[in-house]
């Protein structure tokens, strides 16, 4: 493709340059965390990181492993800078909907603090270039989840945990997440104008990849922040469920991507602290 075979000696100036041969890869990945206009983008070494939050109570991290880019080149240890995600979206799909064998090619060129994210485009040998504006980056939570303080873990399948959200009862404010070592071992529980509903599921299922719990624990969390996830779970394949010994909680997606490599996407979410016992 062109923007894979042009040379590259102009490209001096800037801090971060970025190829990608299909610019599907990102839009996918970027959907999955598009539930605020925002989005913070960090890039190091590793790749980039799009991060996304709501109320002080969720955040969303989209990965993009450098090793997905057919081209990463960072002259800097980090650079960090907020954009507006609804728009950069618009612009990855700029060309709509690829057909089969059809991709649009993807190079982003940024040149440093005050400066504006280059996009360039290529598809069918047409080249359309998007200047997005950058803005100082927000201060993100701090959720300090270290897996030295993870108590339960869960791997399942992604269909069968949006089965169990699709089912959640529109009227419960929480959901409540049990995990134990006995039974019922992983348990999630919504509380509506129809009553409380149970959905269980067995460590020896089939649906369950890993089941790794310490001890009992149950926690509630707002249906509002958790839907936040959907489009995540909805493009993945499957999901790591972990909470913490303070009730917080990590949802992790592996989506797997057209040319078979997989991304990730995580959530994390606090407990709700403000729920009524009785309901």
């Amino acid at each position: 493709m062109a923007l894979s075979t042009q040379p590259s000696q102009d490209d001096d100036h800037y801090v971060l340059v970025a190829k990608l041969d299909s610019a599907r890869v990102m839009a996918n990945i970027l959907k999955s965390v598009h539930f605020r206009e925002s989005a913070m983008v960090f890039a190091s070494n590793n790749g980039i990181k799009f991060t996304v939050e709501d109320a002080k109570c969720v955040q969303a991290n989209a990965y993009i492993q450098s090793a997905l880019f057919s081209e990463f080149t960072l002259s800097e240890d980090t650079v960090a800078f907020k954009i507006n995600l609804s728009i950069l979206l618009d612009c990855l799909n700029i060309f709509g909907q690829n057909q089969p064998g059809q991709q649009t090619a993807l190079k982003m060129c940024y040149e440093g603090y005050g400066h504006p994210l280059i996009l360039l485009l290529e598809d069918g040998g047409v080249v359309t270039d998007c200047s997005l504006k950058t803005l100082e980056p927000d201060e993100t939570l701090e959720f300090n989840f270290n897996s030295a303080n993870v108590v339960n873990k869960i791997i399942m399948k992604s269909e069968c945990l949006r089965e169990a959200f699709n089912a959640i009862d529109p009227s419960s404010d929480v959901m409540e997440i049990l995990m134990s070592p006995d039974k019922p071992y992983f348990r999630l529980s919504t509380f509506g104008n129809s009553g409380t509903t149970h959905e269980d599921f067995s460590k020896d299922s089939d649906i369950l990849e890993s089941f790794q719990c310490q001890k009992l624990q149950t926690n509630r969390y707002k249906v509002s922040l958790l839907k936040a996830s959907i489009k995540a779970l909805t493009s993945s394949v499957k999901v790591s469920i972990r909470t913490d010994d303070r009730g917080f909680l990590s949802l992790q997606y592996m989506i797997r991507n057209d040319d078979g490599q997989v991304s990730f996407v995580e959530y994390y979410c606090s407990p709700d602290e403000d729920v009524d016992e009785d309901a």
